[in-house]
Parts: C-alpha cells; structure tokens; sequence
C-alpha cells in the first residue's frame, strides 16, 4: 500500500539503546496525539480481547549525528512541517511539566536534539532527512 505521507524518526546516532528506544516511543506519540486521524481501528485478537490502535502507515527511523538532527530540525521549522522533539535535557527529567519547562528554557539554535518525529508529505520529509541514514 502507497501512503501519501510518511512518518519519520531521527535519532542522534551516539544515543544509547534504551535511549534510543525511550526518544522513539516519545517523540511517535507526539505525531499520533496530534494526528489521530492516522490511527487504525482497535485490533482484537481471535478470543475478542480487544486492544489499542496503531499508527495506519509504517514509521521509518532514521540515525545521523547531531549536526544531522540539528539541519534537519530546521528544515522541518522552515518548511512549516511540525515535529516533535526530545533534548538531552529530557533524561534528566521525570515528567511532562518539566519536559516542557526543560525545552523551553533553551533558545531554539541552542536545542541539544536527541531525536525529532515528522509527518508531512512524502517529498517534504525525505527532504528534511537528507543527509540521514536509515537505522541499522
């Protein structure tokens, strides 16, 4: 199935795994929370347990090193695509009021990225990426 968007991940290349893994759950619920409309139905499986929706399209992760992260943020900002983001700053925090507080203490060209989702037109996101590679 072809999708006229694409979802996409961007994590710093030198993030530890579960840090990786903790940025990737963090910033996917950014894209699904304020696009519901990319959700599928509930799943059930044979015996009717019913269970939570998915994203509808694939999400495709991609790495590169901070330069990487921080020219793609600002692609993403100029073209007007939204994303969302998680600092460094984020690890040391341990909840949604101090996240917010930790990333808005920091002046945009200052942000120290560890990953970014996006959700935009095909086109617009691969050209957000350039220069990304995909996560091995």
């Amino acid at each position: 199935m072809t999708f006229p968007t694409k979802i996409a991940v961007l994590l710093r290349a030198d993030l530890a795994v579960w840090q990786r893994l903790n940025v990737t759950a963090f910033v996917v619920s950014g894209i699904a929370g304020t696009a519901p409309e990319l959700l599928g139905a509930d799943y059930a499986d044979a015996d009717g347990t019913r269970y939570l929706p998915m994203l509808g399209q694939p999400v495709l992760v991609f790495e590169g090193d901070a330069d990487t992260l921080t020219a793609a943020h600002g692609r993403a900002v100029d073209r007007g695509v939204a994303c969302a983001i998680f600092t460094e700053e984020l690890f040391k925090t341990g909840n949604d009021e101090d996240n917010r507080a930790a990333v808005r203490a920091v002046p945009r060209a200052e942000l120290r990225l560890a990953g970014l989702a996006v959700h935009g037109p095909k086109n617009a996101v691969d050209k957000i990426l350039k220069g990304a590679r995909l996560h091995g």
